[in-house]
């Protein structure tokens, strides 16, 4: 069974900073290359960003190149996202999933997200 659990989200000024973190299941890090997505209101769900297992290779969305940090700790099965300079438009519900390829999701359930709200 897939567990995924975010949090860190909250209410933040652009130009702010937060720190997401999700935990998993031992099965669902295991040896994946993990990512983050993010569903703003109205929208699909969007890649954000990817890390491999080794954390050797990243690889981020053009809308938060520069601004964003993907890192994980594959002792605590636990995969973080530093974000910087929030913009308004990175306001969504922030998700973690295992990652397949270029940017699709591994798993097809997902953990109940993290709100993001940035106001201008």
């Amino acid at each position: 069974q897939v567990q995924l659990v975010e949090s860190g989200g909250g209410l933040v000024q652009a130009g702010g900073s937060l720190r997401l973190s999700c935990a998993g299941s031992g099965r669902t890090f295991s040896m994946n290359t993990m990512g983050w997505f993010r569903q703003a209101p109205g929208k699909e769900r969007e890649f954000v960003a990817r890390i491999s297992w080794s954390g050797g290779n990243t690889y981020y969305a053009d809308s938060v190149k520069g601004r964003f940090t993907i890192s994980r700790d594959n002792a605590k099965n636990t995969v973080y996202l530093q974000m910087n300079s929030l913009k308004p438009e990175d306001t969504a519900v922030y998700y973690c999933n295992a990652v397949r390829g270029t940017a699709t999701p591994l798993f097809g359930s997902w953990g109940q997200g993290t709100q993001v709200t940035v106001s201008s």
